[in-house]
């Protein structure tokens, strides 16, 4: 579906399962205290809801870290332990994960146009937009040292053409239908897990089916 954006063609892209790859950038133990846009127990749920995406979907996943015998450090563990068969790609120094010879190769070995990711201080995405890529950055575990630096970041990629959106905007295009049966299990069970009141709703509403009582007022708000 295409219209017009400020004055522009605009056309409408949903992630496709079958084309899909995920990828994690520098979520590195040294790097996370950085962040500032996010409080540190709000961003590590972040990091992990964004990390169980692929685990939920089986998407191809890569990770990467920058100079992590220094400072930065080593990838969250809790990451690492999700994708033990993920290319772990340890880059020495360079910033850009794209400037790395075997990031690009793993990138590409996924056969994937539409890319998933998240980072810590990074212009990937850019790199991948240059590279013909469809990227999609979960801002919600993408941080950075301030809010106006996150929203200039945001509006930099947006204008590269990047799509800057929300975790459940990612899972909601890749299952599509809550009577996707491979998919819906596990997905509610990622809510439960990250994000809390989708979580309680899903509990309040099976007790409500499993007490077979609804209380006085409930029905149509009467």
């Amino acid at each position: 579906m295409s219209f017009l954006k400020d004055g522009k063609s605009y056309t409408f892209e949903r992630l496709d399962l079958n084309d899909t790859a995920l990828l994690i950038v520098d979520h590195q133990v040294g790097l996370v205290p950085l962040v500032r846009d996010y409080g540190p127990d709000e961003f590590k749920n972040n990091l992990l809801a964004h990390a169980a995406i692929g685990t939920v979907f089986g998407l191809p996943t890569v990770l990467t870290t920058t100079s992590e015998t220094g400072p930065n450090g080593p990838l969250i563990p809790e990451i690492v332990a999700m994708h033990p068969d993920a290319p772990y790609i340890k880059r020495q120094g360079e910033i850009d994960a794209w400037d790395n010879a075997d990031f690009r190769a793993a990138v590409k070995a996924t056969g994937k146009n539409q890319i998933v990711l998240a980072g810590i201080t990074t212009d990937v995405p850019l790199s991948l937009r240059q590279e013909g890529y469809s990227v999609w950055v979960n801002a919600q575990a993408s941080g950075a040292g301030s809010k106006v630096i996150a929203d200039d970041a945001k509006a930099r990629m947006r204008d590269a053409g990047v799509h800057v959106v929300s975790p459940y905007v990612v899972v909601a295009d890749l299952i599509r239908t809550w009577a996707n049966a491979q998919f819906n299990v596990q997905v509610l069970g990622w809510d439960f897990a990250y994000w809390a009141l989708r979580g309680f709703m899903t509990e309040a509403h099976a007790a409500a089916i499993q007490n077979g009582t609804l209380s006085p007022g409930e029905l149509n708000g009467n």
